[in-house]
């Protein structure tokens, strides 16, 4: 669903106005902000099918800090895999990378553990691997990455759009104090019950990753 799209279907849930662009006036323009408001709230609940990817790096020898570039610093990693070696790479703290690089020798090799270490100046978010790299190494490291704002018309929301919808609808609900009939806390318990059906739709593709396992 474009941009466009949701905000006109807010609009209609109001009892405004549709407009023919998000920019036509003031009040669509505040609807398509409270749209990017809600977008944000959806994406940040579940790691939806749709925000997932793979973001590839490779290495340089000696070289153990890297960018995922395009990740704004939105992306969470799901799980980083060392595809030249063929091995799963596991998180560690920053601490633990403080005592390999800082108070110890760092080993050189085949990457195995990384770590996030800041953004670029690209606004990217940096990773640093160990050991130390010795050669060109392929990462995959698969993440979920949250989009940027819906800015033009025509821009297309990826995650599903009835939570997005209901959720921006009760956030202007309460903002203007009256909705003819169906008050903001009924609105957000509707929004809420879009999410929760979206997540549980959406979760069936992933199954292992909303069982908890205990040692």
């Amino acid at each position: 669903m474009t941009y466009l799209n949701l905000v006109n279907n807010v609009l209609r849930r109001l009892r405004e106005d549709e407009v023919d662009n998000v920019s036509a006036n003031t009040y669509s323009k505040m609807v398509g902000d409270f749209v990017n408001d809600a977008k944000k709230f959806v994406e940040s609940s579940w790691d939806w099918s749709a925000l997932r990817t793979t973001l590839t790096i490779t290495t340089a020898a000696d070289d153990y800090t890297y960018s995922l570039t395009g990740s704004q610093n939105k992306a969470k990693i799901l799980n980083a895999v060392n595809d030249t070696s063929n091995l799963v790479m596991q998180y560690q703290p920053q601490v633990w990378f403080d005592d390999k690089f800082l108070v110890n020798t760092p080993a050189s090799g085949a990457p195995e553990y990384y770590t996030f270490n800041g953004v670029d100046t690209n606004g990217d978010a940096q990773i640093d691997v160990y050991p130390k790299p010795d050669a060109a190494y392929s990462l995959k490291i698969k993440s979920t990455l949250r989009n940027t704002d819906l800015s033009n018309d025509t821009d297309t929301l990826a995650i599903p759009s009835e939570p997005v919808i209901h959720m921006a609808i009760a956030l202007l609900a309460r903002e203007r104090g009256e909705t003819g009939g169906t008050s903001a806390t009924e609105y957000f318990a509707i929004a809420s019950q879009y999410l929760s059906d979206a997540i549980a739709l959406d979760a069936q593709r992933h199954p292992e990753e909303t069982i908890w396992y205990t040692p």
